[in-house]
């Protein structure tokens, strides 16, 4: 279980305030007037308390308190400017930020759960017991901001008055982290005090990237204190492992919802997109689940009603629908294969006038623009990127070829900016939920789309996601399971999550005739896994609108489906029809068959593989087993009858 407000915070315990006097006390010693105005309009003891105490161990030499208004924000993106965080680029707002060279994704090898000594972590995570946390967090953040000034922020991850929102605190030295979080969230000084005392908590994230040195790099850590809600990061500047708002309190809002409100909320690693029915007479909504660099973005941008690419908080309500909300208010997408053909809305975005955007570790060109790989545009010949100066056919100390552009490369912009941006996207009601998905990088084993034919079966589709390591995480290789996508942000037990999965889907508070449907998506099935020589993708970007279309019919009841042990498949009339419909492309019935086919070797080596990891684990629910071992009887059935490979024509007989 989680031990809330167990042990000592670990902040308070360095910086020794424990009362609002004494706090006062700091902000009237270390603040000017202007910005002691303004302190003074945050009611909170609580928050003030983490503050003052974060002002001691910290040491800035000056404090800029950041209310949100207009004049504020700019002096933030100034602010940026002068120090040398971020450099503007040709196009008016758009700026780029490099990240070391040796730190453009997350640290997980230095990422750790604070845990009191008897508190389980998940086996997924590293763990620090409280007592060595606090000698790291007392030597390494010690003075950190001595010659810098610190900007404390006030936001809320979601709309205000929403179920699903979480009031947060940002302390940081870093300009570029403030100014990302004003893009990524709600600055909602004039309503923190009121959204603490409606939600009963709020977290707090207290970050310094030092002298931002290579040679600073082994002291980079990233804490969770689960106990406090705080996190803790220090000598890095790479957003995942310093814009504490995202990831970093993500974990803890799974916390609460496999903890606090288990089988009634749920927080996800998901996008949100709305996909429009037959001739845009109705608006589905979807939210769906991928490790980072797997398509999320992609995915959502392929609806109509975009309202989130990376994280979603849902609940169930009382009239019995599944609700979601996007906590963020902005886009931190990686840029890496963003072109015309497969991201036109997006694009417009980064490449015509109007939309401020943050890039970070692209290549900039002598003219100040930015180029990545797989833009689809004509590269330059040389340039500035993550590594220093960069030009066409350089190679790295191993004749290994440096990237225009590195693969985890982003794009930081408000949500807003985005042509098919949802009207919905500030509702604090949230959108009903009908359809969720998982997916992850699978080049050989499971079909574009399938179906669960029931909530437990879905919920071992998410358990079971596998996909090869992407650039997001550094020293990270080779293929892994993913669970949910989840996996790197659950703090407990992964046994504690998935029970929480099971209950929220299974809630008798659902009504069954609006109780979501949930699927697998696979875009990364390759020619070579199904007979082919080409390493290419069997099939294109744009298909995901059609994979997306079938589902929202399907549950609809527009059309029907092959029923096979790992789930229901589409018919290839209903696809060839939704190919012609939706985007306007021929689907042979030869592509259908190699795509939904079921390689039944494959698929059970991948059973396989998800019960050996799970047996390892403690007080898994009994109901992962069962279902396992249901799709593997199945499909060896399957095999006895029709062989290793068995087509969709073969499953309707």
């Amino acid at each position: 279980m989680l031990q809330n407000k167990v042990g000592y915070d670990i902040i308070q315990k360095i910086g020794g305030v424990s009362t609002i006097d004494e706090a006062y006390g700091v902000f009237e010693k270390r603040m000017d007037a202007v910005n002691l105005a303004k302190i003074r309009k945050i009611r909170n003891a609580e928050a003030l308390i983490k503050i003052a105490n974060a002002i001691l161990v910290c040491g800035p030499d000056d404090i800029f308190v950041n209310t949100g208004s207009s004049e504020d924000v700019q002096k933030i993106r100034e602010m940026a400017l002068k120090k040398g965080e971020e450099a503007p680029l040709a196009m008016e707002n758009h700026t780029i930020h490099f990240d070391l060279a040796k730190e453009q994704g997350r640290i997980i090898d230095r990422t750790f759960y604070i845990a009191n000594p008897d508190e389980e972590i998940s086996s997924l995570a590293n763990r620090m017991d409280r007592d060595d946390a606090l000698k790291e967090v007392q030597d390494k953040m010690g003075g950190i901001m001595k010659g810098k000034t610190m900007v404390i922020g006030f936001y809320n991850r979601g709309p205000v008055g929403s179920k699903g929102a979480n009031p947060a605190i940002e302390v940081t030295s870093s300009l570029y982290v403030c100014h990302s979080a004003e893009l990524l969230y709600r600055n909602v000084f004039d309503h923190f005090d009121e959204e603490v005392d409606r939600l009963g908590h709020f977290y707090a994230n207290i970050h310094s990237e030092g002298l931002n040195r290579t040679e600073d790099l082994p002291n980079a850590r990233v804490f969770m204190d689960r106990s406090f809600q705080t996190t803790y990061s220090m000598y890095c500047t790479y957003a995942g492992n310093t814009l504490l708002l995202k990831k970093g309190n993500h974990r803890f809002s799974v916390d609460r919802a496999v903890y606090t409100n288990r089988g009634n909320e749920l927080a996800e690693h998901m996008f949100i997109t709305g996909i429009d029915g037959p001739g845009k007479k109705r608006v589905t909504w979807f939210a769906g689940a991928a490790p980072s660099g797997c398509g999320k973005t992609t995915t959502a941008m392929a609806g109509a009603h975009f309202l989130g690419d990376d994280l979603a908080q849902m609940w169930i309500e009382a009239d019995g629908t599944v609700r979601s909300i996007n906590p963020e208010a902005g886009i931190f997408g990686i840029v890496e294969d963003v072109n015309r053909e497969g991201d036109p809305l997006l694009m417009d975005c980064l490449r015509k006038p109007g939309t401020e955007v943050i890039w970070s570790n692209v290549l900039i060109d002598d003219d100040k623009v930015p180029h990545w790989v797989g833009n689809g545009e004509t590269p330059p010949k040389k340039g500035f990127n993550f590594q220093g100066p960069w030009e066409e056919g350089m190679v790295d100390q191993n004749g290994k070829p440096v990237p225009m552009s590195h693969p985890n490369s982003r794009c930081t912009l408000e949500a807003t900016a985005l042509s098919n941006c949802s009207d919905r996207f500030e509702d604090p009601a949230g959108v009903e939920t009908s359809v969720i998905t998982y997916s992850g990088r699978d080049s050989n084993t499971m079909p574009p789309v399938w179906l669960a034919a029931t909530p437990d079966h879905g919920v071992v589709i998410g358990a079971s996601i596998v996909s090869a390591a992407t650039a997001t995480e550094v020293g990270a290789t080779g293929v892994k399971r993913a669970p949910w996508a989840n996996a790197p942000f659950i703090p407990g037990a992964l046994a504690d999550y998935m029970d929480a999965q099971f209950k929220f889907f299974n809630s008798n508070n659902i009504d069954d005739k609006k109780r979501p449907m949930l699927a697998g998506l696979n875009y990364f099935l390759t020619h070579e896994a199904r007979g082919g020589e080409s390493k290419k993708l069997l099939g294109e970007k744009r298909d995901v609108k059609v994979w997306l279309g079938w589902l929202e019919r399907r549950f609809h009841g527009d059309v029907d489906a092959i029923l096979t042990p790992m789930g229901y498949l589409p018919k290839y009339e209903d696809l060839k029809q939704l190919f012609n419909d939706i985007i306007h492309k021929e689907y042979p019935e030869d592509l259908y068959v190699k795509q939904f086919s079921l390689y039944v070797d494959n698929i059970v080596a991948r059973l396989d593989l998800q019960k050996e990891a799970y047996g390892k684990e403690a007080n898994v629910p009994p109901r992962l087993f069962e279902i396992l071992d249901e799709q593997k009887v199945g499909l060896l059935a399957l095999k006895e009858k029709f062989g290793a490979v068995v087509t969709p024509s073969q499953l309707m007989a």
